[in-house]
């Protein structure tokens, strides 16, 4: 995947966010996430029945980076049961730390593969998964 395609699909989840929105109903856990460096201030919602992450959507505001994986998690984790949430999220912050990581299971998120290049960024790109991660905690 070249450089330009894959700040195309950070901006494309940034200007147009599929998952961007209020839960449409009752039962949804949710994390408040902010941060001190950057305009980051979301609510992270996440329905689980049964083992599974039924939906997952978020509000608030944030920055280009934050919104992009932010949506991008809520498409991936999905329909996935908690095992499988936690494995991606752990890949994720595996690759973002530069660490040994399973990229066949990040799909778009692949995008955020430079991200420790500017440390400032971490942050910002993991602020919707660190919540995803408080959520599904003891579960």
């Amino acid at each position: 995947m070249t450089s330009q395609m894959m700040r195309q699909i950070i901006m494309d989840h940034y200007s147009d966010p599929i998952n961007k929105h209020q839960p449409p109903k009752e039962g949804y856990e949710k994390v408040h996430m902010h941060s001190d460096n950057c305009i980051d201030d979301l609510d992270i919602f996440m329905l689980v029945e049964n083992g599974k992450i039924v939906d997952a959507c978020f509000d608030g505001v944030a920055c280009t980076i934050s919104t992009s994986s932010t949506d991008i998690m809520c498409e991936l984790l999905k329909d996935k049961d908690i095992k499988d949430s936690k494995y991606i999220i752990e890949q994720f912050q595996h690759m973002i730390h530069e660490e040994p990581f399973d990229e066949d299971v990040l799909d778009e998120a692949i995008v955020f593969i430079n991200t420790s290049k500017q440390a400032a960024r971490i942050r910002c790109a993991t602020i919707g998964w660190n919540a995803a991660n408080e959520v599904l905690k003891g579960k």
